[in-house]
């Protein structure tokens, strides 16, 4: 993602800006290089009890390491100490761990070898799966084998907790304990070559609030140690060797995005409440339980949209309902008594095929994924997956405010099935004795035109709607937005969408239901406007967008906006919705809060 400058030019680098702000310093380049394997042997049968030892005397100290760190770590990032926690549990997986030892035993080879195998395996597995988020975590897995790897070589790493001089860090990779380590008060930032927006590392850094760029490829390669670099967190740019107009220009900018985070965040506690007085709930979209802190530390109200997907993705078993019971519990008391809605499993069969735990499920490779067996439908198909996440998501509704989402729902046949087994769930939960919330709302996903349909019907068989733009602007509009030739045919402005949205709202309004949106629509101002005139009771979003869009919401009369939606109706194309939007608000668009946040909106809507 790098890109070279041309002759008497700025020299930049673009990467993924995984946490904003901009940092002007000396780069201090740091070895997380990969640990290279000159001797791959193979070994007697003698052999093998001392090369298993190896490994797991190498993998114990590795271990040692992680729980020391932990115990050591800062108060402020005390809260996602669990990542540390997950490496751990790596290290022990079978997938990592028994392969290793399996390998030395059965192909007589050396440590070192046996667990290079054993990651080149896992890596084949991830490779498979497109989505970002569950890419990323195979980035955990690449770190921890690593830094077995290092034990079994005897090659010592530099420990950034030990850094003495205030300094942008720059390496090939970081793991989220090398992050954990760092001495924010000398480490001023961080560039990566390799890493994701959604890795573990990524949100530590969020946490400790310093400017992070990764997925650079080369800046190990083009970067000096000692030289002045600029890290832009909020472009995903670095500046190599600036001159000192550029510095002046980004000390400048780095002033005007403090101004704005201090501004902004001093008021995302406030309700969002029109200046007529009409409030509406801004809630955070999370992944995983860590980053409900960051969702309340920016603001949330409630988690509009829990997604369930990770933990069927990672460990080598499908997870039981002890593991996902834990972690939506977690979830739950944290935000308690806010809302949080959990959405039931939304993957579709294109995913499980290509995981070894899910073969016996036997699903057949689909040529068009996203209209095949996914999300409700799987859960049908494959009921006793659906009844244990149903299960561990009643029992974690006792202990707190809880709300259960049902997505992809095409038609009435489709809750109904759900809502029977649900009820069959329940039942064996009476019989067991064990508590849940017999009053925990019910609600489905509005984001395929048949839902919006017959929305009148289906509002009689729920508590809420979540409408999911991002799936329905695709689905109405026949738009692959990861499809270079089309994607700048996805418009959220589009006046099909806007009807769309406006009839479910209206529908939901009509029958005394609830109503949400937590697509990319809800973090974007000039959307957002629209949708609270339509009178959109929830807005979710990624938690960076939150103070932005409360900020919005104060500054603005429910009852103008219920006129522009009026005028909006009228208009035939996208371009006449949004210049209308524009002009009537321009004394926003125009304000410092929005002008400064756009270059955090792109990664807030993202």
């Amino acid at each position: 993602m790098t890109a070279s400058a041309e002759k008497g030019q700025i020299r930049k680098l673009r990467g993924i800006a995984v946490s904003p702000g901009i940092i002007i310093g000396k780069a201090r380049l740091i070895d997380r290089s990969r640990v290279r394997i000159f001797y791959h042997y193979l070994i007697n049968e003698e052999q093998t009890s001392h090369e298993v030892r190896r490994f797991k005397e190498a993998t114990e100290a590795a271990k040692r390491q992680i729980v020391d760190l932990k115990a050591r770590m800062p108060d402020h990032i005390k809260d996602h100490s669990f990542i540390l926690d997950s490496h751990l549990m790596i290290m022990d997986d079978s997938m990592l761990y028994d392969s290793t030892v399996d390998f030395i035993l059965k192909e007589k080879i050396n440590a070192e070898w046996a667990l290079k195998k054993s990651i080149q395996r896992i890596k084949q597995l991830f490779d498979e799966i497109q989505d970002e988020y569950i890419r990323d975590r195979y980035l955990d897995v690449e770190n921890v084998a690593e830094r077995i790897l290092r034990h079994l070589v005897g090659k010592e790493e530099e420990n950034l907790a030990e850094i003495t001089e205030r300094a942008i860090i720059v390496a090939h990779d970081l793991s989220p304990v090398d992050t954990g380590a760092m001495n924010v008060g000398k480490i001023k930032g961080f560039i990566t070559d390799a890493g994701g927006k959604t890795s573990h590392t990524a949100i530590i850094a969020k946490s400790l609030k310093i400017p992070a760029v990764v997925g650079l490829e080369s800046a190990t390669s083009l970067i000096q140690d000692g030289g002045i670099i600029i890290v832009d967190g909020n472009r995903g740019e670095v500046i190599l060797d600036p001159d000192d107009e550029t510095i002046i220009d980004y000390q400048e900018r780095q002033l005007q995005h403090e101004r704005f985070e201090s501004n902004i965040l001093r008021s995302s506690h406030l309700p969002a409440e029109t200046l007529d007085g009409y409030r509406v709930a801004i809630e955070a979209n999370i992944e995983f339980p860590e980053e409900v802190v960051l969702a309340r530390d920016y603001g949330a109200e409630g988690i509009g949209l829990y997604r369930t997907e990770f933990h069927y993705l990672r460990g080598q078993e499908i997870p039981g309902e002890e593991e996902l019971f834990d972690a939506y519990r977690e979830v739950a008391e944290i935000m308690a008594p806010s809302p949080v809605t959990i959405r039931t499993l939304d993957l579709g069969g294109d995913k499980f095929s290509s995981i070894s735990k899910f073969q016996d499920l036997r699903l057949k490779k689909e040529t068009n994924p996203a209209l095949g067996l996914r999300a409700i439908r799987f859960c049908l198909k494959e009921q006793e997956i659906f009844k244990t996440q149903l299960r561990a998501i009643l029992r974690a509704s006792a202990f707190g405010n809880m709300r259960l989402m049902f997505p992809m729902i095409s038609g009435l046949q489709e809750i109904r099935e759900a809502q029977a087994i649900l009820e069959e769930v329940r039942d064996g939960l009476e019989k067991d004795g064990i508590p849940y919330d017999p009053g925990m709302r019910i609600g489905i996903m509005i984001e395929v035109p048949s839902a919006v349909a017959m929305a009148d019907i289906l509002a009689k068989y729920v508590d809420f709607f979540s409408i999911g733009t991002n799936d329905l602007i695709q689905y109405a509009l026949a738009i692959d937005r990861i499809n270079e030739e089309v994607a700048y045919m996805y418009q959220p402005f589009h006046p099909a969408i806007i009807r769309m949205i406006k009839q479910v709202v209206d529908i939901a309004k009509g029958t005394g239901i609830s109503v949400a949106l937590c697509g990319e629509m809800a973090a974007d101002p000039m959307c957002a406007y629209l949708l609270l005139g339509m009178g959109v009771d929830e807005l979710s979003m990624n938690s960076r967008g939150i103070p932005l869009i409360k900020k919005l919401v104060r500054s603005i009369s429910l009852e103008e906006t219920r006129a522009d939606v009026g005028d909006v109706a009228l208009f035939e194309t996208a371009r006449e919705i949004r210049e209308f939007v524009m002009e009537r608000m321009g004394p926003f668009l125009e304000s410092p809060e929005y002008r400064n946040s756009q270059d955090l909106l792109a990664d807030a809507t993202g």
